[in-house]
C-alpha cells in the first residue's frame, strides 16, 4: 500500500453535524454515495472540509458528517440532524488509493507504523500519536482516500516567541534555531558562513566550493509526500557527512545544499562529484524514480578570492544546468560573471534603447530562385548601442532570450511590420523572428491582438522560430505552432530556398 504522507494540520473547536453510519452507509461512503442530509451541505459557507466518515472515541460512534465553524452568525447551520462539538486538535494527514480496504484497526496500525519513523517534530512544537486517537476522519476525493488522525501536543515553544519572551528561551534552543536545519538536523547556511570567512580556524587552507540542488524536487514532494522528500534530503546529508573529500557542508534552504571540499584537479573533482550524486540517484519509496542534480563548482582560486561571496559564483554556475533528465556539474569560469552582468545590464537598459530608437528594423526581399518572383520579405534588426557602436545579434539576442526580454524587441518588430503592411496594402508575407523561449498559448493571443489592431490579414505574417539554446519541451512547441497556424499566421520554412535583396530600413523598403 502506497501511503502519501501529506501534512500536519490544526482544526479549532468545531461543530460536527452527522448521521449514524451503519455498515450499509459505510459501504455507500466508500462507493462515493453520501446521504442527502449531509451532502446538501458540502459547499455551504463555514464548512471546514468535505463530508466524511468519522470515528469518535469518546462517544464510540461511527458517523457520516460534515464540520462547521462554531458560533458564526453568517452560517446557516443544518437543521433536523444531530451535532456534537469537537475540541480543537492537531491531525496527521495521509492519502491512499480508494481501492484499498480499510478499517478502524488497519488505520490505527497504519498511523502506529508512521509514528515509528516520523517524530512529528516541528519548528516550535512537537506532536505525538495517541494509542487510541479521539478522532479519525476519512474523506473521499476522486480515486483517493484522505485520512486524518488526531494527535496530542507534547511540547509547545511557540508562546515565548509569540510573546517576545527572550528570557524563557534557553541558549541551546536558540543555537539550534540559528545554525541547525530542523528537517535534516544538519548544519544550515549560517553555520557554513564562518568557515568561508575564516577557513584557517578549522585548519582549511585550500578548498573548492560546491552548490547544488535536486532537480524536480517539487515532484517528489507532491507525488511521494513530504516524508519521502525529507528522506531524500536526509540521505544527501548522510552522504555529505560520510564523504572523505568534504570539509564541511550545509543545507542552505529547500533542496539547496553547499559544501566546502578538498581542492583537486578538475577531472578528479568531477569524477568524485559524479560518483557522489550517482549514489543518491534513487528514491527509497520508488526505486524506479531517478533523481538528478544540478551542481555548480567554484575552483579553489576563485573560491578563495570570493570568500563569503562564493555562493554567488556557485549559484551562477549551477543555474546553467537546464537539462531535467541528467545530473549536470558545471565549473565556474570568470567569463560567467561578465556574461551575467552583461545580461542584467541589457535587460535593465532595453526599454531605454527602444525608446531612444537605437534598434532599427530592416527588411530584405525574398525571391524564389526557381521562378524569380518576389515571394515576400524577411526582417532583421540592428542595435546601434547608445548611438555609438553596433552590436551584432550574438551579443544581445541569446542574453535576452534567457528571461524572455527578447519579446520586447520582437513585439516592436511585429508592430512596425504590421504598420508597414497596413500602409502599403501589400499582399506578400513578411517573415518575423519569434524566439521559441516565448512560446505559450497566451503568446498566441498577444500576437493576434497586435496584428488585428492594425487591421491586416494574419496570413501576411510568417513567423520564423529561433532558438539560441536547445528546446526543452518539443510537445509544447508543436502545440503552440499549431495554435499559431490555427490563428491564421504562417510558419516560415527553414529549408526554403530564396535569394535575398540588400537589407534596407523598413521606411525605405518596397514590395
Amino acid at each position: 500500500m502506497f501511503i502519501n504522507r501529506l501534512n500536519q494540520l490544526y482544526k479549532p473547536a468545531r461543530l460536527l453535524y452527522y448521521v449514524d453510519a451503519d455498515d450499509a452507509a459505510v459501504k455507500d461512503f466508500y462507493a462515493g454515495r453520501i446521504c442527502d442530509d449531509i451532502s446538501r451541505n458540502a459547499k455551504a459557507y463555514g464548512t471546514y472540509d468535505h463530508p466524511g466518515l468519522f470515528y469518535i472515541k469518546s462517544s464510540g460512534k461511527t458517523v457520516i458528517g460534515i464540520e462547521f465553524r462554531a458560533d458564526d452568525e453568517n452560517i446557516d447551520y443544518p437543521e433536523g440532524i444531530d451535532h456534537v462539538t469537537l475540541d480543537g486538535a492537531f491531525f496527521y494527514s495521509v492519502e491512499i488509493d480508494d481501492d484499498i480496504d480499510v478499517s478502524l484497526e488497519t488505520i490505527r496500525d497504519m498511523f502506529r507504523k508512521i509514528g515509528e519513523d516520523d517524530d512529528a517534530h516541528r519548528n516550535y512544537s512537537d506532536l505525538a500519536f495517541e494509542k487510541e486517537p479521539e478522532v479519525i476522519s476519512i474523506f473521499h476525493s476522486g480515486n483517493k482516500l484522505r485520512i486524518l488522525c488526531s494527535m496530542k501536543v507534547t511540547s509547545d515553544r511557540a508562546p515565548a516567541v509569540i510573546n517576545d519572551d527572550a528570557e524563557s528561551i534557553d541558549k541551546d534552543f536558540l543555537y539550534k534555531k540559528a545554525f541547525i536545519d530542523p528537517i535534516t538536523n544538519h548544519y544550515n547556511w549560517n553555520h557554513l558562513l564562518p568557515f568561508l570567512e575564516m577557513p584557517m580556524d578549522h585548519g582549511i587552507s585550500d578548498y573548492a566550493f560546491v552548490h547544488f540542488d535536486i532537480k524536480e524536487f517539487k515532484v517528489i514532494n507532491e507525488v511521494y509526500g513530504h516524508i519521502a522528500a525529507n528522506k531524500v534530503l536526509c540521505n544527501v546529508v548522510d552522504a555529505m557527512n560520510q564523504s572523505d573529500f568534504v570539509y564541511t557542508s550545509a543545507r542552505c534552504h529547500n533542496d539547496n545544499f553547499a559544501m566546502m571540499i578538498k581542492d583537486m584537479p578538475e577531472d578528479k573533482m568531477y569524477a568524485k562529484l559524479e560518483e557522489f550524486f550517482e549514489s543518491l540517484s534513487h528514491i527509497e519509496d520508488d526505486p524506479n524514480y531517478r533523481i538528478y542534480y544540478r551542481c555548480g563548482v567554484v575552483p579553489m582560486q576563485t573560491a578563495m578570492l570570493s570568500c563569503n561571496r562564493v555562493a554567488d559564483a556557485g549559484k551562477m554556475a549551477q543555474a546553467l544546468g537546464t537539462d531535467p533528465n541528467r545530473t549536470e556539474i558545471t565549473f565556474y569560469r570568470d567569463e560567467m560573471q561578465y556574461d551575467n552582468q552583461w545580461s542584467n545590464y541589457l535587460k535593465a537598459y532595453l526599454d531605454t534603447a527602444i525608446a531612444n530608437k537605437e534598434i532599427t528594423v530592416y527588411m530584405r526581399a525574398q525571391t524564389d530562385i526557381k521562378t524569380g518572383k518576389a515571394v515576400g520579405a524577411e526582417t532583421m534588426i540592428r542595435w546601434n548601442f547608445k548611438h555609438k557602436t553596433y552590436l551584432y545579434p550574438g551579443k544581445f539576442i541569446p542574453y535576452l532570450e534567457r528571461d524572455g526580454s527578447i519579446g520586447k524587441i520582437e513585439d516592436m518588430v511585429l508592430r512596425e511590420v504590421c504598420a508597414f503592411l497596413a500602409r502599403t496594402k501589400s499582399d506578400l508575407p513578411v517573415t518575423v523572428g519569434l524566439s521559441v523561449s516565448r512560446l505559450n498559448s497566451e503568446l498566441v493571443r498577444h500576437l493576434t491582438s497586435i496584428a488585428d489592431k492594425h487591421g491586416i490579414s494574419r496570413s501576411l505574417i510568417s513567423f520564423e522560430l529561433t532558438a539560441s539554446s536547445p528546446v526543452d519541451n518539443s510537445e509544447q512547441l508543436k502545440l503552440v505552432i499549431n495554435e499559431l497556424k490555427a490563428a491564421g499566421f504562417k510558419i516560415a520554412d527553414p529549408n526554403g530556398i530564396y535569394s535575398y535583396g540588400e537589407p534596407v530600413t523598413i521606411e525605405e523598403f518596397e514590395l
